[in-house]
């Protein structure tokens, strides 16, 4: 089975363990605000501009674990991708660990499936991550946030709490049907809204905050846009 092999920095109560992770299976999970109401509103703002009404909210879309990075640069056919803020579950050595990452996705073939447009582009992580029992107790506090350039400067693009979108272990327990997830699974959370609206950048900077324990997970990349010629 193809999988993908990375580096990571797992932080426990012990400390740093540092070890290569092979990585299987990849889910981006979409459609997972709380508040139905806002949820049902976006869902309608974007059938407005012709991205199809999702089955299920939420929903599971599988991708190519490959797609997974840590790197600092990714390219991108065209100028219509853009990237989104998300935390990320991982379960791995029998245990859920939480970091973050962005599902940058093609927003001119997501018009076209939402799932194929889940392959179309690399899906950088932050190489560390955390116990998911050390911020349980207060995952509520959790905060994420994104910035892009704009006009040549550093620019806010998203903000706000984890609890915009469902709790990890409802999401797991909905996608595997039981309480923890196969081993070797990596799991985006879902997303926030942008300010000022989805728009390509060429960077990208993304973090999790976690206020209660004084720390964040942070990452960021360059998006290097290759031409379309046909």
């Amino acid at each position: 089975m193809p999988a993908r092999i990375l580096p990571l920095v797992f932080h426990d109560k012990a400390g740093q363990t540092r070890r290569t992770v092979r990585i299987d299976r990849l889910v981006i999970a979409g459609w997972t605000g709380r508040d139905k109401a806002a949820l049902e509103k976006h869902i309608a703002e974007l059938e407005a501009i012709g991205v199809k009404r999702p089955a299920t909210t939420p929903i599971f879309y599988r991708a190519a674990s490959a797609r997974l990075t840590t790197d600092d640069e990714i390219e991108v056919v065209g100028d219509a991708s853009s990237g989104e803020v998300e935390f990320v579950l991982l379960q791995n050595s029998g245990r859920l660990w939480v970091g973050t990452g962005s599902d940058h996705t093609d927003r001119d073939v997501e018009k076209i499936g939402v799932t194929v447009s889940k392959h179309m582009c690399e899906k950088p992580i932050a190489p560390v991550f955390w116990d998911y029992e050390d911020v349980a107790p207060h995952w509520n506090r959790l905060m994420l946030r994104a910035h892009i350039v704009e006009d040549g400067g550093r620019v806010l693009y998203q903000e706000g709490a984890v609890t915009a979108m469902l709790d990890p272990l409802r999401l797991v327990e909905q996608y595997a049907g039981k309480a923890e997830l196969e081993e070797g699974t990596a799991m985006f959370g879902g997303t926030l809204a942008a300010h000022g609206g989805l728009r390509p950048s060429s960077r990208f900077e993304f973090e999790l905050e976690d206020p209660v324990l004084g720390r964040k997970l942070r990452h960021g990349y360059q998006i290097k846009t290759l031409p379309v010629l046909g």
